[in-house]
Order: C-alpha cells, then structure tokens, then sequence
C-alpha cells in the first residue's frame, strides 16, 4: 500500500505546503498549518449521485419565473432575508456561543412545520434530548420537524435523500466529517467537502438549507474563507452579553439586500421580534442631560432612532483617551479636528468618550452632526433638547452635507413623538411640505452652533 502523503494546511485560508511553517504566506496569520494526511479517494459526490446532472440549454427557453418565496412566520427574519426563504438557497448563520443562533432556528421551524413543511434539524453537538429540552421551553411540539444527531456526511446524505424535507439546518458544519477524507472534523479539507455536498444536494433538489458556523475570536466563522463565497446568504447574529437584544445583519445576500438588520429581544420563552427598535433604543434615555442626543441611521430601508453619549473631561495624560463604542474611532477623531479648527473647542487636553446607547453599531456619514453636536455639549456643561433629532454629514470645512433618505428619517421622528429635525439645508428645502416635525435647515457647523448653544 503506498504510503499516505503528509500536508501542512492552514486552518485559516486552506492554503497547503509540504513542511510545517510558523506563519502561513497567504493570509500571514500564525501558528495555524496543521498536519493532515493527503490522500486521493473516491468523491462523496460522485459516489451518492447527489442529483442528476444537467444538459445545456438555449438561453431562449430557460425560464425567467420567479420561484414563489416561503415566509418563514418571523417577520424581522424574513426581512433580513430578503423577503422569505428561497427553495434551493444555503445561508451561513454566524454568531458567538449562546446568542441564539439555534433558538431562532428552532423558532422559525416550528411556524414553518404549522404550514406542512418537512423540517429536518441536524445536530453534530448535542443529543437529541437536549434538543428536546430546548423546545419545550420554546413550546415547539410539530410532528412535521424531524431531529437527527449525526456527524458523518454520508449517514446524514442518505437520510435526506430518504426523508426529502423541504427546509434543512446542520448544526454545526465544523462538526461534520466524510469517511473519504483523513483529516479531522473541523479541519478545512472537512468543512469545504461537507459543505460542498451540502450545497450541491440543495441546488439540485430545491432544498433550503441552513449551516450554523462558528465563530474565531475576532468574530468571523472559522474555516476557510471560501466557504462564505460558496453559500447564497450569510447571517451574522449580533449582541452583547449585557443586553436583551439581538441583532441579525446580513453580510452577504444573493436573493435581496445587506443592508437590512432583524431586531430582537431574548426572553425566558426565545427571541421575540422588535418591531419599532427605535423605541426600545430610546426607552431609558435620560432628559436634559449634557452630552446626550438623539440621531437618525438607516438599516436599508429602516430608520432606527439611537441615543448618542459623549463625555469630555480633563486629562492628566501625555496624550489625552479617545474611547468609542460603536461608532467609527478614525470618524470620530476626524470630527473632533473639525471641531477644533473650525469652532474654537479646545480639545487637545481633554478625554472623550463616545458612545452608542444599547450596544448598536452606526457607521454611516449621517451621524457626524450628532457626534459633534454631542461632544461640544458634554464640553460646555449645556444639555440637548430631548425632543430634538439630528442627522447630516459633516465635510472638513465645517459644511453641513446632504444625506440620503432623509424624508423617512424625519416620518420616523415624528412617529416618534420628536418636535423638532436639525438636518442639512439642501435636505430640507426637499422636505418643505413637512409641517410636523418642526424642520431647521442648516448649511454649517456655526449655524448649528447657534441654534443647539
């Protein structure tokens, strides 16, 4: 028997070399070539004839008839998806332990199995008890979702193909492994081959498929990178540990936009869509306080209203802090120049921090005006009007730019009970038949200055 060819390949990138190195050439990470046996076998897709393989045709007689869209009974995650599921798509769900990603999983099997869909969980990391115990906390009792424990590509094939369910979730795709290969579950040649059967299973017989992934210390999915170009959608569940909320983002999505976010709240009883999460991000504002204003940031087609915090104060330090949470740290230290040059504000010896109430990320130009506006009133001891929202770009000649979407910025606010929008010039001259809110246009940061000051 000849004997078995020894790789080094990097658990980061897939990239392969004959002798062990320290620091892998193609994506310069270290200490991550790991040993793994090499060695030509027959392919599991060829051998399980995942599907039947297909003819060219006439571009003239393809049809172009969009296949009908299954709702998933979760309005926030149908709206992420673009939305509903679509037959025949694989979406790669991302997340830190325990956010939620299988609650919601389970959550959107339970509605989608009331409508006579075949559902089929396959779990490599726990029992099928333990999955049982997680539903009846999340009262799922549907005859129609189907719970398998397994981890061998090959056994998990031949139930499929037996069962034929309409909507598959693998749980976790590192923990899967084909006998064809040598190398241990987890490792790259295992999760692009698994994956890479599951993908063509589900193209070729319309299933909708759902890989949970996990996740490396700075939060992206383990395993190569290849694996997130091979999938249609990829999810990434977002939250801190101090907060009730979850966010879901779409980085990746074939089938609609990666703008949209899902909003929801973990309770004792799974994940509970946020349907206004404006209101639930403004609920425990505090009124009159210097350093604090409302801003306006979209999420595709959604308006979220967030709360801005700023503190400044005097630093013993050679070089003073500039903390941020949640906003961009260069855009912040950008506005904070603008603000000194253009202003007067001397900064150069205080500490400042910035923040976004609730845990949320902003990362777009419309938040400038509510970075400085926050800022200069933590500097100067003068509290915002707590029924005043701001929103625009500002350039580095202290101009106030016009930003995109600004009507359902303003709608938002004034669902919201807000009097009053401070929002660029060229914006409001567009919005002249708003009566409610109050709208005050403003072409500089001087003309801000006097109307917040």
């Amino acid at each position: 028997m000849p004997k078995p060819k020894i790789v080094y390949a990097c658990q980061n990138c897939g990239f392969q070399s004959p002798k062990w190195l320290g620091k892998c050439p193609d994506c310069n990470q270290w200490n991550t070539l790991v040993e793994e046996k090499f060695e030509r076998a027959s392919h599991p897709r060829d051998e399980f004839n995942l599907g039947a393989r297909e003819q060219p045709t006439s571009i003239a007689e393809i049809s172009t008839a969009e296949e009908g869209r299954v709702l998933s009974g979760i309005g926030e995650f149908d709206r992420v998806l673009g939305g509903g599921l679509v037959p025949g798509s694989v979406i790669l769900i991302g997340g830190d332990p325990g956010i939620g990603k299988s609650t919601l999983l389970l959550q959107a099997f339970a509605a989608l199995s009331q409508k006579g869909l075949t559902c089929l969980y396959i779990s490599g990391e726990e029992s099928q008890r333990q999955i049982k115990m997680r539903a009846e906390r999340l009262d799922v009792t549907s005859p129609n979702l189907l719970i398998l424990s397994e981890t061998s590509l090959e056994r998990i094939i031949e139930q499929i193909k037996k069962i034929k369910p309409a909507i598959l979730v693998i749980d976790s795709i590192q923990t899967l492994f084909s006998s064809n290969l040598p190398s241990a579950p987890g490792s790259v040649g295992q999760v692009k081959e698994c994956s890479g059967s599951i993908i063509v299973l589900a193209k070729k017989n319309g299933l909708c498929a759902f890989l949970i992934g996990h996740v490396t210390k700075d939060g992206s999915i383990a395993g190569p990178r290849v694996l997130e170009h091979m999938v249609d959608t990829v999810l990434y569940f977002e939250g801190e540990g101090s907060h009730s909320f979850r966010i879901l983002r779409a980085v990746k999505n074939r089938f609609g936009s990666t703008n949209e976010i899902g909003v929801f709240e973990m309770k004792e009883a799974g994940l509970k869509e946020v349907n206004n999460p404006s209101e639930l991000f403004l609920s425990e504002r505090p009124l009159q306080v210097p350093g604090s204003a409302v801003v306006c940031s979209m999420e595709g087609t959604r308006p979220i209203l967030v709360e801005l915090q700023a503190l400044v104060s005097p630093s013993f330090l050679a070089i003073p802090r500039r903390t941020t949470i949640g906003v961009d740290h260069n855009r912040v230290a950008l506005l904070v120049a603008v603000l000194e040059k253009k202003m007067g504000v001397k900064l150069f010896n205080q500490d400042i921090f910035v923040n976004v109430a609730g845990g949320v990320h902003v990362d777009e130009p419309a938040v400038d005006l509510g970075v400085i506006a926050v800022v200069a009133s933590s500097y100067q001891e003068k509290s915002i009007d707590a029924k005043t929202v701001l929103f625009g770009e500002v350039g580095l000649a202290g101009e106030i730019r016009g930003i995109a979407q600004a009507e359902a910025r303003v709608k938002e606010a004034g669902k919201l009970g807000f009097s009053r929008c401070i929002l660029p010039q060229s914006n409001a001259r567009q919005l002249s038949h708003v009566k409610n809110p109050e709208l005050t246009g403003i072409s500089s940061l001087a003309e801000c200055w006097e109307i917040l000051f």
